[in-house]
């Protein structure tokens, strides 16, 4: 399966790459696929190649729902108690 997340542009920088922001994590990616790509540009991010933009509303949801997602998926697989036969 292949995942490509919406990231903010912090800063473009030399070569065709760009610093993004992704939920606090910051990474360096190619930018080259794109045209015209600037600070405050959401993109979306695969193997750390800008593959497309987006606009921020778009973004933002997209953003949401994986959260969301997160959450549910974290919320099943978490502990819900001893487990039988565990010692206390």
């Amino acid at each position: 399966m292949c995942l490509a997340v919406p990231a903010r542009v912090v800063e473009c920088l030399e070569g065709d790459r760009a610093l993004i922001d992704l939920e606090g994590v910051r990474m360096d990616i190619s930018v080259e696929l794109l045209d015209d790509v600037h600070p405050g540009d959401y993109v979306i991010v695969h193997v750390g190649y800008a593959i497309g933009k987006l606009d921020e509303q778009e973004a933002l949801a997209t953003l949401k729902a994986m959260a969301a997602m997160a959450q549910t998926d974290a919320a099943s697989t978490a502990p819900s108690g001893p487990r039988e036969g565990a010692q206390p």
